[in-house]
């Protein structure tokens, strides 16, 4: 338990009298498994409510993270998801020579072995990822993402698929790291008519991998890259 991250209220960056948008840590599972608290134990005790999660984010991937505070909430929240109404943005830091800089990944998503996925050649019920990506220096790339389907391990998969895998991810063979550099920067939807927008930058994870942020501006407003 004392390795497990702890939060406190600074990791609620939106509450809203429907939801919250939340700064998830890297290593916390959405839901409890043997015996080890799931980040949605964490945040009601935090809150003291009931509270519904409407996406989720793999263990290893921080960043932001909506949770409805009604059922009501959780049900429109969830139908936003659906509909593909949600806007995700996330950055991650992968191999550094991967098939191509920027563009789109798209194809099926196959069960692999161990629990593991694969990229098809197939579209027929593809998932869709459009990213850009920036050499660092420093032997890694950094890569901006913008999955437009929600499946799962889609940006991990994804990487591999270009052959830069995501440090960290030693599922899929990444580079060796004390976490996986995947990190959910943005969450953005519109809800009563108000344009509602999550932000973290991945630098105010403790354990993201310190890159010289000022060289990469627009990873805090990844809505004004040059999406298709």
């Amino acid at each position: 338990m004392s390795s497990q991250p702890q939060l406190s209220h600074h990791h609620i960056l939106i509450e809203h009298a429907d939801f919250f948008l939340v700064a998830k840590p890297s290593g916390l599972s959405m839901h409890s498994d043997a015996n080890v608290p799931g980040i949605m134990v964490h945040l009601e005790a935090l809150t003291g409510e009931s509270l519904y999660p409407v996406h989720r984010l793999d263990k290893g991937t921080s960043g932001v993270l909506l949770v409805a505070r009604h059922h009501a909430a959780a049900s429109g929240l969830s139908q936003l998801f659906q509909q593909r109404q949600v806007q995700k943005f996330y950055t991650a830091i992968g191999g550094n020579k991967p098939k191509k800089k920027q563009g789109a990944i798209q194809g099926d998503m196959e069960r692999s072995r161990n629990g593991t996925w694969k990229l098809c050649e197939t579209r027929h019920n593809p998932a869709v990822t459009q990213f850009f990506s920036h050499g660092t220096g420093q032997g890694v790339r950094l890569f901006v993402m913008k999955p437009s389907t929600g499946k799962t391990h889609q940006l991990r998969v994804a990487l591999k698929s270009l052959g830069a895998p995501i440090i960290g991810d030693n599922r899929y063979k990444g580079a060796p790291a004390e976490r996986l550099m995947l990190h959910a920067t943005v969450l953005e939807f519109s809800w009563q008519g108000e344009l509602i927008r999550g932000i973290q930058h991945p630098q105010e994870q403790p354990d993201f991998m310190p890159l010289d942020w000022a060289l990469f501006p627009d990873i805090a407003r990844p809505w004004t890259y040059p999406w298709p």
